[in-house]
Formats: C-alpha cells, sequence, structure tokens
C-alpha cells in the first residue's frame, strides 16, 4: 500500500508530514505504517494500492482523472483566498524595477515542469488575459529551482505555488534577495487522490480529523488550516494552455 505527500515535504515539513500521516493512518485504521518518499510520483498516483496521496491539479484534470479518485481539497493559509483555492505569485529579484509581469514578456520565465497548473498553467493563463505571453520559458524541474534560477540571474521571473513561496520565504536564504510582483487569480487547490474503485469517504473524514487534531505549530508548518470538498468539475473547468516549447 502507498501512501504519500509529496508536494509540499520538505526537510523542514518532514516530521510534520509524518505526524499528519499517523493521524490519519489511525482515524483510517488501515493503510501503511510510513509515508512513502523517492521514486516517480506518477507511478505513486497510478497505482492501485494507492491508498493517499497528493497530485496537482493539471495532472489531474490533464492525465489522471478518470484513473483516481478525489479524496478532497486541502484548506491552505492563504492570505485572501477562498477556502479550498489558492494561487501562483510571480517572483522577480527585489533590485528590477519593472513593476508587472507584462514588462517581462520577453524575459528568462523560469517554471517548473508544463503540466504544473501554479508554474506553468496558471501564469499563462494569466498573461494571455493581459494581452502577452512569456516567449522565452526555461524548466526548471522545481519551484524552488526556478525561485533559485531567478535569485542568481539565471532566469528572470519565475510563477511559484503561493505555499511552496511561503516556505521558501520561511526557510531558504536566496528568497531574501526576491519580491512577489504580482499573483494569478485563484484556482482549485492540489487535490488528495486516492486509487479508483476505493472508497474516499472513509479518507475524507480520516484526513479531515488527522488535520483538525494537529497541534497548530504543525498546521501553521504545513500551511493547512483544514479539508473541503471541490466537483472534479471544478478542475476540469481550468482552462489549458499550449505546453512550452523544448528547451
Amino acid at each position: 500500500m502507498i501512501a504519500s505527500l509529496p508536494m509540499y515535504d520538505r526537510v523542514e515539513t518532514r516530521a510534520a508530514n509524518d505526524r499528519l500521516w499517523q493521524a490519519v493512518h489511525t482515524h483510517l485504521g488501515y493503510g501503511p505504517d510510513h509515508l512513502t518518499r523517492g521514486g516517480d510520483v506518477w507511478d505513486h498516483w497510478q497505482s492501485p494500492d494507492l491508498i493517499l496521496s497528493q497530485t496537482c491539479g493539471y495532472p489531474y484534470r490533464a492525465r489522471l482523472h478518470g484513473h483516481v479518485a478525489l479524496v478532497g481539497t486541502p484548506v491552505l493559509d492563504l492570505p485572501d483566498c477562498p477556502p479550498g483555492q489558492y494561487y501562483s505569485v510571480f517572483v522577480v529579484r527585489a533590485d528590477d524595477p519593472r513593476e508587472t509581469p507584462g514588462a517581462f514578456a520577453t524575459a528568462r520565465f523560469a517554471y517548473n515542469e508544463a503540466l504544473s497548473q501554479s508554474g506553468w498553467a496558471a501564469p499563462q493563463t494569466y498573461a494571455a488575459a493581459h494581452g502577452f505571453s512569456f516567449s522565452a520559458p526555461t524548466q526548471s524541474g522545481a519551484h524552488r529551482a526556478s525561485a533559485r534560477a531567478v535569485a542568481e540571474n539565471r532566469a528572470d521571473i519565475a510563477a511559484l505555488d503561493a505555499l511552496s513561496w511561503q516556505m521558501m520565504a520561511r526557510y531558504d536564504r536566496f528568497a531574501a534577495s526576491l519580491r512577489v510582483l504580482a499573483r494569478t487569480p485563484p484556482t482549485p487547490a492540489l487535490p488528495y487522490i486516492t486509487a479508483l474503485g476505493r472508497d474516499p469517504a472513509p479518507l475524507f473524514d480520516a484526513l479531515k480529523a488527522g488535520l483538525r487534531g494537529l497541534s497548530e505549530a504543525d498546521r501553521t508548518t504545513l500551511g493547512i488550516r483544514d479539508l473541503t470538498r471541490i466537483e472534479p468539475e471544478a478542475y476540469l473547468a481550468q482552462p489549458n494552455p499550449a505546453p512550452p516549447p523544448p528547451n
């Protein structure tokens, strides 16, 4: 059996994620003793042995819908954001004088991967709505790598999952050289999933109870306040931008 929480799992959050899974396991009454770490997340997400994992909205609508069951959506600790939603932040170097994302249309745009809602889909949708496109994208492989590329002048702008950015601002020294330029409109947050055919209702109840039973310190560390339900149609309604050109 597989349980994984890969999307916001870093050294500083690992112990809190472990405690969250142990609480879920206790309420659920079954599942692996420990979270699965490492390996290919697509193998986790598509395994018939999947008990619980977290994916991104774009992979869900592009490849996983119809092959997994939605469990629930986290209520993230983000300012001015509806429950169950999140957004991307555009970050640039603090000393860069440009004041709008459109001013970076031809600049080096770092994104984590092409199937990322916050790193690729949301910023491309934002750009289209404002009459421009990011014409010089470069793939970094991770939100943290995108932010570091901007800080180290290997890119000029990046779009980051807002919660990932909160964690970078808290833990990564390079984040001090960056500033938030703008943010995208909210979209449904990263959903929890289970294998298709598994009843998601007990998992929702166990995850909600597990989150509510965490210490305030652990909820703050993870940036999660609660759990809610968002229907698949809300994820599927988000636009799919054209993929980036090969690097």
